[in-house]
């Protein structure tokens, strides 16, 4: 597959709720974007239902095996770097039950190519006038204590780090950010931002995101993550802040050098 923009789709145990004519009529009508399916280690049949697509539409389609379970974290990570060392021009990765509708992914990319210094779009989930964002209350409002956390420990004004709608620029910060496993299982979403921002002082590390808000999100039925899940990614994040702590020092270390 050799299409400009390859969006991974990490798959465990998707075998019901997976909408494989979605994928294919979006890459049908969009030549410019293909798909790369991974499968985590699925227990059901997902994996014939992924090879199904892929022998549908093997222009556009791809999928990558893992041998077994790994996480959401290692599957997206594995298949973003096999989508950069295909020569991409961006890659993403999106949720497989399509939370997120795939139309967003060409407004992501043309927020990309205006700007050229921007790394990364990231959806936003807003709920606002005009916008059809539908989250259960629980989930939201423990979803903002976490990203005000998030918000914290990156030194950054993010709004919502673990939408699963995500595209980056393929650049070599963003083959560096995703070339080594995460230590985070549940809030790898930020660690991918610490990574990049990393070394940055904090105004320069703004100006590589850019934050979409979505015309459309819903929560789907079956969803893996729960309470006890965004309760593990809240401890998971302190790990990444005493990692982000170690970069800050870094730049506070060069501006003081800069003085003296």
């Amino acid at each position: 597959m050799t299409r400009p923009v390859v969006i991974v789709v990490p798959c465990f145990n998707e075998e019901a709720r997976l909408d494989g004519e979605a994928f294919l009529d979006y890459a049908r009508g969009h030549a410019d974007v293909g798909f790369l399916f991974v499968d985590d280690g699925s227990r059901d049949r997902t994996a014939a239902r992924l090879e199904r697509l892929r022998a549908d539409l093997p222009d556009a389609i791809a999928v990558q095996a893992l041998a077994k379970n790994a996480g959401k974290a290692e599957a997206v990570r594995t298949g973003v770097l096999a989508a950069l060392s295909g020569g991409c021009e961006c890659v993403g990765y999106w949720d497989a039950d399509l939370s997120t509708p795939l139309v967003e992914i060409a407004r992501f990319r043309e927020i990309l190519r205006a700007d050229p210094a921007l790394l990364a779009v990231l959806g936003c989930r807003i709920r606002r006038l005009g916008a059809d964002v539908r989250r259960q209350s629980a989930r939201h409002y423990l979803g903002r204590v976490f990203a005000t956390a998030a918000s914290l420990v990156l030194r950054l004004p993010v709004y919502d780090t673990q939408c699963g709608a995500k595209l980056f620029r393929a650049d070599r910060r963003v083959c560096e950010a995703f070339a080594v496993p995460f230590t985070s299982r549940w809030a790898f979403d930020v660690e991918v931002i610490a990574r990049l921002r990393a070394g940055l002082e904090d105004a320069a590390a703004e100006r590589l995101f850019y934050e979409q808000p979505l015309g459309r999100w819903q929560d789907v039925p079956g969803s893996k993550l729960g309470v006890r899940h965004m309760l593990a990614a809240l401890r998971d994040l302190w790990r990444i802040r005493r990692s982000c702590r170690r970069s800050f020092s870094v730049v506070v270390g060069r501006r003081g050098n800069a003085i003296h």
